[in-house]
C-alpha cells in the first residue's frame, strides 16, 4: 500500500482541504496518511512554511495549490511506479547468456596468464634465436632476427651474445676495462657511420650469437614478467603504483641514461658544449631498463585488474539471475 505524507500546520484551510481530498480518493487509491506538523522541527517548518500543504508520495511531490485532480493523478502515477517495482522485484528480468559473455568472464579471470604467456614469448624468441644459429638451425633463426628487427635497433655492441667469449662486446668509448670491444672482434667501425653493419652483424662461433633484443630491451619485458608473476603469488592485491612513483622509478633513471645517450651522439656543436658524447654501459641498460618495466607494469598492471573484476562482478550478476536447469 501507498504512503502519502502530507507536510500541513494548524489553521491552515489548504492543508484541511487536502487532507479531506485524500480522504475522498481513499477507495479509489488506497493509502495510508501520515501527517506531519511543519511547526514541530525548526528544519521542517524551514523547508515548508511557505509551501504547505504539501504531499510527497513516492518519487511524487506536490505543493500548494493543488487541484484533487491534480492529487489523484500523483496517487495514481505513485500507485503505478509502487506496483512496477513490486513486479520486478517478484519477477527479476531474465536475459540469456550468450557465447560473448563466457568467453568475456573467462578472458576477465585468465588475462594475466594470457598476458604473461605473450611477454614470456616475446622476450623468449629473441633468445631462441643464438641457440638456433649455434646448433646449425640458421632459417628459423634468421627469420626471429628479421621479426624483431623493426621492434628493436639490435646493434651488436648493445646487445649480449650466448656461446662466445664474452657476454657483451661494448663501444671502446664506453670505457669498460677488461673486455673486448665490438670494434676489436668484429672489425666494423664503432662510430656512426657503422651503425648499419653494427644492426646487421649476428654474431660467428668467437664472439658468439646476438640476442635479436638490445640489453634494454631485454631488462625492460624480463622486469614486467617478474612483476607479473609477483602479481599472481600475490593474489593480485598488489595496489597500482603511484604515478609520481611511476615517473620517479620508471621514467626519470631511463631517460637519465637513455636520452643523454642519445642527445650527445647528435654530433650538434652546441650540445658537446655542456653533454659531453657518452655511451651508456650494459650494467647501466639492464637497471634502468628493469626499473622502467617493473615500475610500468607496477603501474598498468593493478588498474587492468580493477577494469576486469568489474567485468568479472556484472557477468557473475548476470549469471545468478539465470534460471534454475
Amino acid at each position: 500500500m501507498l504512503e502519502v505524507v502530507l507536510f500541513s500546520r494548524t489553521n491552515c484551510h489548504l492543508c484541511e482541504q487536502a487532507k479531506a481530498d485524500l480522504q475522498a480518493l481513499q477507495t479509489e487509491i488506497p493509502h495510508t496518511l501520515l501527517e506531519v506538523d511543519i511547526d514541530s522541527d525548526p528544519v521542517v517548518h524551514k523547508k515548508y512554511f511557505d509551501k504547505i500543504p504539501v504531499v510527497e508520495v513516492g518519487p511524487y511531490r506536490l505543493k500548494a495549490p493543488f487541484s484533487r485532480a491534480e492529487l489523484r493523478m500523483t496517487l495514481g502515477a505513485a500507485r503505478d511506479s509502487h506496483s512496477q517495482k513490486v513486479r520486478l522485484a517478484n519477477n527479476p528480468p531474465v536475459t540469456s547468456i550468450t557465447g560473448a559473455d563466457r568467453f568475456s568472464y573467462w578472458i576477465a579471470n585468465h588475462w594475466l596468464a594470457m598476458v604473461m604467456a605473450l611477454f614470456i614469448l616475446y622476450v623468449g624468441l629473441p633468445f631462441l634465436a643464438p641457440v638456433l644459429m649455434k646448433t646449425g638451425v640458421q632459417t628459423p633463426a634468421r627469420i626471429i632476427y628479421t621479426v624483431y628487427s623493426p621492434l628493436c635497433h639490435q646493434l651488436g655492441f648493445r646487445s649480449f651474445f650466448l656461446f662466445g667469449e664474452q657476454l657483451y662486446y661494448p663501444r671502446t668509448i664506453a670505457g669498460i676495462s677488461g673486455v673486448k670491444t665490438f670494434g676489436e672482434v668484429t672489425g666494423i667501425d664503432e662510430s656512426n657511420s657503422g651503425l648499419l653493419e653494427a644492426r646487421q652483424f649476428i654474431g660467428n662461433e668467437q664472439v658468439g650469437y646476438k640476442v635479436a633484443l638490445c640489453q634494454r630491451d631485454v631488462a625492460i619485458y624480463t622486469a614486467i614478467v617478474i612483476f607479473g608473476l609477483l602479481y599472481a603469488l600475490t593474489g593480485r592485491r598488489i595496489q597500482p603504483l603511484h604515478w609520481i612513483g611511476w615517473l620517479a622509478i620508471a621514467i626519470a633513471p631511463l631517460g637519465l641514461d637513455g636520452f643523454s645517450q642519445l642527445i650527445s651522439q647528435l654530433g650538434l656543436p652546441f650540445i658537446r658544449d655542456w653533454l659531453p658524447f657518452r655511451e651508456s654501459t650494459p650494467v647501466l641498460r639492464v637497471v634502468t631498463g628493469f626499473l622502467f618495466g617493473f615500475g610500468t607494469a607496477w603501474f598498468g598492471l593493478p588498474y587492468v585488474e580493477e577494469s576486469m573484476k568489474e567485468t568479472r562482478d556484472a557477468l557473475v550478476q548476470k549469471f545468478a539471475t539465470q534460471p534454475k536447469k
